[in-house]
Parts: C-alpha cells; sequence; structure tokens
C-alpha cells in the first residue's frame, strides 16, 4: 500500500524545506543538474515580502515552457537544496512590463549565490546571500545582500570617478562586506531609468537572450555574462547554500537554468 502523508505533515515539510537544506550537505555537480524542467516549478519554492511563502498572483510561474518572473512583487525564487562547486548557466530576456517604484528605472532583477539562512533576513524580501546582478546597465555586479551575518569577497577594483569599486585585474585587492563591486566595464555615467545602455555594455537590449554564469569554485567566484568574464572575486565568506532568481519590479523571462561542474572561464 503506497504511504501517503497527511495534509500536515505535508505542510510540515514544506515549511522546513529551507532548514532541512540548511542541514543537509550542500551538492557539488559531478555531471548536469537542470534545475528548471520547463513544466513546472519542483525543487523551488517562493518567498515574497507581502505574502511569504505563497504566491497568489503567480508572480513566478511557468508559461510556454518559460519561467516567467512578473516583477509585479518583490521576491525570490529559491532552490531548496543547497549547492556547492558549480557552474551556474541562466538564459534570460527582458520582458516589457515594470511595476510600482521602478516603473520608469533600470530594469531590475538579479540571482543569488550562496543563500543562507532565513527567508527574508533583508528587509523582509532577501535572504543573506552574493548577488549576480541583473540590471540594465549592471549585469554582472557583486552585490553583497546581509542578513544575520553579512557576506564577504575580495576583488582585484580601481576606483572610478564615481568613487565606486570596480573590477580591474592587477589592480590592489579589497575586500568588502557590503555595497557593490561593480563589473569592469559599467558606465561611471550610469543612470537608473528604463532602457539604459552604456558604452560597453555586454547584455543584450530588451526581448533578446542573454546567458548569466556564475563560476563557484571553491572560495572564488566568477560572473560571464554572453561569453564575457565581467566580475571576478575570492576569498569569499560563502562558499555554499540555495540559488535563487530575484523578482524586483521587471518582467523576466528565463528558459534555462542548470548547474554543471565549474570549468574554468
Amino acid at each position: 500500500m503506497p504511504h501517503i502523508l497527511s495534509r500536515r505533515a505535508f505542510l510540515y515539510s514544506w515549511a522546513c524545506a529551507p532548514a532541512l537544506a540548511a542541514r543537509s550537505a550542500p551538492i557539488a555537480p559531478s555531471t548536469t543538474i537542470t534545475l528548471f524542467n520547463g513544466r513546472d516549478l519542483e525543487g523551488w519554492y517562493t518567498w515574497l515580502r507581502t505574502t511569504g511563502r505563497d504566491d497568489p498572483k503567480g508572480v513566478f510561474a511557468v508559461r510556454d515552457g518559460l519561467l516567467r518572473v512578473s516583477g509585479e512583487d518583490w521576491g525570490v525564487l529559491s532552490t531548496r537544496a543547497a549547492y556547492r562547486d558549480y557552474r551556474l548557466i541562466v538564459e534570460w530576456k527582458w520582458g516589457g512590463a515594470t511595476f510600482g517604484a521602478r516603473s520608469d528605472k533600470a530594469r531590475d532583477s538579479g540571482i543569488l549565490v550562496h543563500a543562507t539562512g532565513e527567508d527574508g533576513a533583508r528587509g523582509n524580501v532577501w535572504p543573506e546571500s552574493i548577488e549576480h546582478q541583473i540590471i540594465e546597465g549592471g549585469c554582472g555586479d557583486f552585490i553583497l545582500v546581509a542578513g544575520a551575518g553579512r557576506p564577504t569577497l575580495t576583488a582585484e577594483c580601481r576606483v572610478g570617478p564615481d568613487g565606486q569599486y570596480y573590477w580591474s585585474k592587477g589592480s590592489p585587492a579589497v575586500t568588502r562586506d557590503r555595497g557593490r563591486i561593480n563589473w569592469w566595464g559599467r558606465d561611471p555615467a550610469w543612470e537608473d531609468r528604463l532602457g539604459f545602455r552604456g558604452r560597453r555594455d555586454v547584455e543584450r537590449p530588451t526581448g533578446e537572450w542573454n546567458r548569466s554564469e556564475s563560476i563557484c569554485a571553491g572560495d572564488s567566484i566568477t560572473n560571464v555574462v554572453n561569453g564575457v568574464v565581467v566580475n571576478h572575486a575570492t576569498r569569499s565568506s560563502h562558499t555554499s547554500g540555495r540559488i535563487a532568481i530575484q523578482s524586483e519590479g521587471a518582467e523576466l523571462l528565463i528558459r534555462r537554468i542548470e548547474l554543471v561542474p565549474p570549468q574554468p572561464a
């Protein structure tokens, strides 16, 4: 006779999934692991700032084989399992819709790696993590997302005319526990406006497919956008954790999310 969980037991196991994942040994891929199957959100759960684990508006939904992130509420779609030592590949493109305070701002989203601890630890929205930024003009920036603790990274950086840090191979090493490490070609004249394009941007315009990769090997992280190495850091305080996709005011469509062993860029 098949074993059937009671509703109470099922809800308990669902609610405790992140805590159980945190106690489980992180998975290091030895072959390809497909995280998005094109049919449903198996292996994932949602966290939204307004509704917690519930997603009544379908902010994260599968349509016609694509993962649609509507952007109309702020939150994440997170893996239930934790991972380490991988090359994460995400193929994505911007949709047309924007929402709320960011309706006329640069389209914004992100990929969180090494997420740990409580859901919504930062502003009841983000988990403690290291972000591979996806934003018009800034794809590949590192953002350090604090939770109960503060993630740290060390990167070779130059200081731009705007006083911000930009990855620059061969420059002095800087250790950061907050803020952002910009990708090397981010335009210092970047403006937070819809459709912004910088002189050196390597991400493609709205409606065209992009490929973002995070190569996490030990305590190093390398960000690659459309085949170009755009950022690199070492001495990461976080070397494993959940993987999450952000919803942050702009529609995003995703056709591929997978892990492979972390070959060098």
